[in-house]
Formats: structure tokens, sequence, C-alpha cells
């Protein structure tokens, strides 16, 4: 019998399993194997890896520094901006630190704390109610277990099977698939390309330098040509000069763009959702781990005082969660509106050479 079981072990909810491990009981688990950076089992999300002011913010805020290990080269201070649809092109000044998505993964795991019940290379099955709780199965190295639980966290992601669980009729954000692809490179690049074009996507698409390599990713509409769509930002990019050749691998992911505030959902009874699973991730950007910390955060603040009554607190909490959202919403369509955006970037506005 545990306390709390936490279905997915990404920011959000390791950062919740390392604030509340020494005082309940707590199962964390996850299809990747976290605990081991040899391991082939580490499924590859399509995340750029890049960490937004916020998300600094966020890890100061909790006490923490980023160990250098996990930062690759270069470090980012300036966005490139392409419009394609307007052909205008801006240089921003921006922050953001360049990591190694699996091993930031991995440096929250470690510092889970050692009374936690780890259970990686697992897969959510399904829950059922009973007295007192719930009991939950998941798939262990292949084989069923159940286990019986008072609270279930839901950490697991856009594509949450804990949040369709519990509100079949839910008001859902929309939906977009991310695709990014690694290429070698050894051209130096310092900045992070954002994309924008009306023909390949509503929301925006981005280079990202690593290392010795190039990523290339895009968030598109599913089910409207999307593999389409992606060759021909590349073959669009290929001529404005970018070099995508000798492929190293593909990587994919759904994200969450909340558009109404009402699409931001915590769960019910003694359920609740972090992170993505929530809804919490940046409608204008998709920029997501600040939501998944700070998300965690509230909720472990709100257990802190006890298992009852602690989705009504959480419920409290999050509100400066939905404000943000609100004005990241109101932001947008500077962003997105393609007319407003020429008028932004002729402006120069805030702009740099």
């Amino acid at each position: 019998m545990y306390d709390i079981v936490i279905v997915g072990s990404g920011p959000a909810g390791s950062n919740l399993a390392r604030l509340i491990g020494d005082k309940y009981k707590v199962l964390l688990i996850d299809k990747r194997d976290l605990e081991n950076e040899n391991s082939k089992n580490l499924a590859n999300k399509s995340c750029g890896g890049l960490l937004a002011p916020d998300a600094q913010k966020m890890i100061a805020k909790l006490g923490l520094g980023i160990p250098k290990d996990i930062l690759v080269n270069p470090q980012l201070f300036a966005v490139r901006t392409i419009d394609l649809t307007n052909n205008l092109e801006r240089l921003y000044q921006r922050f953001y630190f360049n990591m190694d998505r699996n091993k930031f993964d991995r440096w929250l795991v470690s510092m889970v704390p050692t009374g936690v019940d780890k259970k990686f290379n697992s897969i959510f099955k399904s829950f059922i109610e009973i007295p007192d709780g719930y009991e939950i199965r998941y798939l262990y190295n292949g084989q069923e277990i159940s286990a019986k639980t008072r609270v279930i966290v839901g950490a697991d992601g856009a594509f949450s099977k804990i949040r369709k669980s519990i509100r079949k009729d839910i008001n859902m954000s929309e939906m977009y698939i991310s695709i990014q692809e690694w290429f070698e490179s050894d051209e130096y690049m310092p900045y992070f390309t954002a994309i924008f074009d009306e023909e390949i996507s509503d929301f925006y698409s981005w280079v990202i330098p690593k290392d010795n390599y190039l990523l290339l990713g895009a968030a598109l509409k599913p089910r409207e040509n999307t593999w389409d769509k992606y060759n021909l930002l590349k073959k669009k990019l290929t001529q404005l000069g970018f070099v995508f050749n000798n492929k190293v691998k593909t990587e994919g992911a759904y994200i969450n763009r909340p558009r109404k505030l009402s699409q931001l959902y915590v769960g019910r009874d003694s359920i609740a959702l972090v992170g993505e699973a929530a809804g919490a991730i940046s409608p204008s950007s998709a920029e997501g781990i600040s939501y998944s910390l700070k998300s965690s955060l509230y909720l472990a603040q709100s257990l802190e005082e006890g298992i009852d009554g602690f989705l009504d607190r959480y419920n409290q909490r999050i509100k400066d969660i939905k404000l943000n959202l609100l004005i990241k919403n109101l932001k947008s369509p500077a962003m997105y509106h393609p007319l407003l955006r020429q008028l932004v970037m002729k402006s120069g506005l805030q702009s740099i050479r």
C-alpha cells in the first residue's frame, strides 16, 4: 500500500518525488530506464533541450544548480527569427542553457530520496477505485503488477492516460506532433533559430546547435500531411543555406497547446495532474519545463499539509499558472498572426544587429 503513486518521472514527476519522498511512501514509475545511462531504453522525446529563463528561475527557486556535465556547446544568447511567410529576419537577445535533455532528467531522478520505490522500464496500464484509494496496474519488465495507493499523480505528459481516464469529456488543448531530427554538423552556429511559416504550421519550427549536431524540429498539426510539411520545411531551409546531412536519429512527441484557461485541469478526487498532463505548457513557445517544476512544487506544498483536502489547496496555488497562461495567450497573436508579426519585425523593436 502506497500513499502516492506518480506516473511519469520527467521533470514534473521526479521533482514531486524529490520533494515528498521523505514524508510519504511513494511509487515512481516510468517507461524509461533513468538510472542507467547506458540503457537502450531511453525513449527519445522530441525536446530541443533548451532551458529557458522561466525554467532557470524555477531551478533557482528550488535551490538547485545545474551540473556542468549536463550542459552542451554552445550556450545560446540569441534567437535568429526567420519569418518565411513575410520574408523577414531578425536577431533577438535571449538567454538559454543548452543541455542534454536525457542527462537533465537523470539528474533530477538522482535526487529522489532512496525511500521512494522507483520502477523504471514500466508501463502504466489502468486503475480502479477501491475503498480508501485506488488499485493501479502496470507492466514492469514485461510482468503485470498491481499496487494500492491513496493518491495517483499523472505526470505522464501531453498524451496522459491518467487525464483521459478521469475526464473523458475534457475540453482538451489543441494537440500538435513534434518531429525532430538530429544531423551531424561541424558548423558553428551561435544562436537558436525560430522559423515561422503558415504553409508549414500555425505554430513554429526550430533549428538548434548541440555539440557536433544540428537539430531540426517542427510542431505540426496531426493528420494534415505532417511529414510532407516537415520535408517542405527542410527544403526551404536548405535553400537558405542550412545543411542537413548524415541524419543520426528521429524523435517525436505530442505537444499540448492550451488556448483556454479551462484546458488547465488539475484532477479530481484523489487524482492530481502536473506538468503537461495538466495542460501546463506555454501556448506561445511550447516551453514546458518551468511549468512542470512549478506545478509539481505547488502539489508538493499542498501535500505537505496532508492528503485530506490536498487537491483544493493545489487548485488555489495553481492560479498563478492560469494567469501566466492567459498572458502567454494574449502575447501569441504578435508572434503567430502574419500581419502583426510582420509589423513587429519590421519595427525592429528589441532586435539586435
